[in-house]
């Protein structure tokens, strides 16, 4: 029996029950049944919509996630939750110090070092009861850094021990944590039919506003993922900043658009050809060296 269900917390725990079951279970975007559903948002209304929608030669279905996939999948959600935390909090404790006239300079190794002299320092005028609210403050923030290193030391400890993690990371400015990433949320790239899917996926792709067989194209879509694409950028945007006077095909390749188009669209054009790359090579099982510019 096929049974569709649309995608949201527990989705995939639910969908891999039913395949145990032996049913044919398919998870699916919410905006690909919302087209379907002709009347006010009611669970019957969404019901009849999904069945519609998982009938659908054209439609598109989220692959079910392994356990693992999700475990992996968990620990970059929370190190992305205590990484936004950290930064809400340090920007507490510069304002909440500024109210006493002790000013730090932006940037979390400052405020590591000289937050505990300023705590520390009798003559500061700072009150006892900021001084005690502070420290629990700081004693906090030095728990949330212990948390965010043990993630990345997850990622390097999950690297070493999968080879697709080890093959993505051939690709410059592919870390651990953008590896990990990806092949827990594709696997091996068989829900896209080719690489420039994946990008778009990702929304590494311009807008098009073609009409009457003029091609007109705009920014990036910004479509999908957003995790994902934002580790693509960042490390797009290490290696941009790192070119120096390499001489290899990709340096280059990336100097020419950096001349053409800018730094911003050079970074973003370098992001999607890593996209496309990374499933290639997990589609196809080959390595990085295969796709030398």
């Amino acid at each position: 029996m096929r049974i569709g269900l649309e995608a949201c917390g527990g989705a995939h725990y639910w969908a891999r029950t039913l395949q145990k079951l032996g049913h044919e279970a398919h998870i699916i975007a919410a905006k690909y049944v919302t087209p379907y559903r002709t009347k006010g948002k009611n669970d019957l209304n969404d019901a009849v919509a999904i069945c519609e929608a998982v009938q659908r030669p054209n439609t598109r279905f989220v692959p079910v996630k392994s356990p693992e996939q999700q475990a992996i999948l968990a620990v970059h959600r929370m190190r992305e939750h205590w990484v936004r935390e950290r930064t809400a909090l340090m920007n507490r404790i510069r304002a909440l110090l500024a109210e006493f006239g002790l000013v730090i300079p932006v940037g979390r190794a400052s405020l590591m070092k000289q937050f505990p002299e300023i705590l520390e320092n009798p003559d500061n005028e700072l009150p006892q009861l900021a001084r005690a609210v502070l420290f629990d403050a700081f004693t906090h923030l030095r728990s949330l850094n212990r948390h965010i290193d043990s993630t990345e030391q997850t990622f390097d400890a999950f690297a070493k021990v999968s080879d697709n993690v080890q093959r993505i990371m051939q690709v410059r400015g592919i870390g651990p944590q953008t590896a990990t990433a990806i092949l827990a949320s594709i696997g091996n790239g068989d829900q896209f039919d080719k690489s420039r899917d994946f990008s778009a996926w990702l929304g590494l792709v311009p807008k098009q506003y073609s009409t009457g067989g003029k091609p007109r194209l705009g920014r990036i879509t910004k479509h999908g993922d957003k995790y994902l694409r934002t580790l693509l950028v960042h490390g797009a945007r290490t290696v941009i900043a790192n070119l120096g006077d390499k001489q290899d095909r990709l340096s280059q390749w990336c100097r020419g658009v950096l001349e053409r188009r800018g730094m911003n669209r050079a970074i973003v054009a370098l992001a999607a050809k890593n996209a496309r790359i990374i499933w290639s090579m997990l589609h196809n099982h080959t390595d990085y060296e295969n796709y030398a510019m």
